[in-house]
């Protein structure tokens, strides 16, 4: 039993051990890989379509782009694919996530046990996967272990970015504590502390303690909450939080771990003194003025924006304080569009979709929405190669190895098979159950409809 136990424990790695009665372990399965047939590429920065192509896929990574498919090579288990002119093109990135709080009520978020909420958490996972986000920045919330569950292969969902709870001061964006629960006691802790959701801190000291906390836990950046918003309960929009100094003190202890730290900010005042910290990207900013866009552009900061609008499916009632904060985001969103086009900042997507299924499952119609102001190809460009570029601002905290964004040679398999052309028809995406045939995550199918 002892020598089939140490078998099983080292299976992952086969060092050829005898099974008990002399049998052997059985030989390494031949690689597994996939070619994609008639296929023209969306290769992640091109307006153009390619010509007719064939793409080989090794393992999780792309082998090789040739206008003939050609043999397939030895020893590698092949899964053909006829593209039928269709178009292959990277999967989606979403640069603003929190998987455990994107389909379950406020409410319930802030009485549940965490056992259900990881539940739900797993189900929202594999949903967008199925939508074609096969990356993710999640920026606050407990996800360390539904990331670990994925890259297991456990349960299903897109590669996760964590950063963990996000860092709030007292009475901050992040402080989801009851009136009646203030003052804390000194050391208690609430309920989305005790979960991981949130780390209140006062503080450089504080501040930088917490940072590290989630550093060490395996957070991939540092998410602060720099500025008012509209979800919590303290805090009006226009409010600047945190001082430079502790801004600075979490700016450190990221750097000294190779990372970056982005902070939830709307105004400018509030991203001002984000940048004088040292942040390299700023969440939101749907009040920012000329100046602070150019300040934004003379850092060469990362600006990760959700297009915020009044579609009729808020989550807040008509006439609550969150109600009125949002409106004023909404009104917001066109002016920081332009900024950001005007000034050529690093501009990202992400959806920042919170408390309803119902929302969660439009996140494709999400990202058509930006066709109001970039073309569809600077559409796809965004959500593919550049939020792409933003994941690897983690550096060496980066979970994953390898080029995402891109559909190339030596690049991660990340693919979708979309049937028709998402550069002419960017509505598409809109209606992934219909329109995304394919969907390859890490070299790995994860749905076929042309079986």
């Amino acid at each position: 039993m002892r020598a089939f136990l140490r078998c099983v424990l080292v299976a992952s790695t086969t060092l050829g051990c005898a099974l008990p009665g002399g049998a052997q372990q059985p030989s390494a399965p031949a690689a597994s890989g996939i070619l994609f047939e008639n296929v023209r590429i969306f290769d992640g920065t091109s307006a153009q379509l390619s010509q007719p192509a064939h793409v080989l896929v090794v393992g999780n990574t792309i082998r090789s782009i040739t206008s003939a498919p050609g043999a397939a090579p030895e020893g590698v288990a092949l899964t053909r694919i006829d593209g039928g002119g269709r178009t292959l093109m990277p999967g989606l990135i979403d640069a603003h996530t929190h998987l455990l709080f994107a389909t379950v009520p406020q409410a319930a978020l802030l009485t549940s046990d965490l056992g259900f909420l990881n539940v739900a958490a797993v189900r929202a996972a594999e949903d967008m996967l199925l939508r074609g986000f096969t990356s993710v920045r999640d920026l606050g919330g407990p996800v360390f272990g539904l990331k670990k569950g994925i890259d297991l292969g456990l349960v299903r969902g897109p590669r996760i970015w964590p950063s963990g709870a996000f860092v709030s001061q007292s009475g901050g964006h992040g402080d989801f504590r009851l009136p009646n629960e203030l003052p804390a006691a000194p050391g208690e802790f609430s309920f989305p502390e005790r979960i991981g959701a949130a780390a209140i801190a006062d503080g450089p000291d504080a501040v930088r303690q917490r940072v590290r906390e989630q550093l060490a836990l395996g957070a991939s950046q540092i998410k602060l909450m720099a500025g008012g918003g509209v979800g919590s309960s303290f805090d009006p929009l226009d409010v600047t939080q945190y001082t430079v100094p502790e801004l600075r003190a979490a700016v450190e202890a990221a750097e000294n771990w190779g990372t970056y730290v982005t902070v939830h900010a709307y105004t400018p005042r509030a991203v001002r003194q984000a940048l004088e910290a040292g942040v390299k990207c700023i969440d939101h900013g749907h009040l920012l003025d000329e100046e602070s866009a150019a300040l934004m552009a003379a850092h060469g900061a990362w600006w990760s924006l959700q297009p915020f609008e009044d579609d009729g499916s808020s989550t807040f009632p008509a006439g609550s304080a969150s109600r009125a904060k949002q409106e004023q985001v909404f009104a917001g969103s066109a002016s920081a569009y332009a900024l950001a086009r005007k000034h050529r900042l690093k501009l990202a997507f992400g959806t920042d979709i919170l408390f309803s299924a119902a929302n969660s499952a439009r996140q494709g119609e999400m990202l058509t929405r930006l066709a109001r102001w970039f073309t569809p190809a600077e559409v796809l460009r965004m959500a593919t190669h550049d939020n792409a570029e933003l994941l690897a601002l983690s550096g060496e905290r980066s979970p994953y190895r390898g080029k995402l964004g891109v559909v190339a040679p030596g690049a991660l398999a990340d693919l979708l098979l979309v049937d028709g052309d998402p550069l002419a028809e960017l509505a598409l995406l809109a209606d992934p159950g219909q329109n995304l045939l394919v969907i390859v995550k890490d070299g790995r199918i994860e749905k076929n409809t042309l079986r």
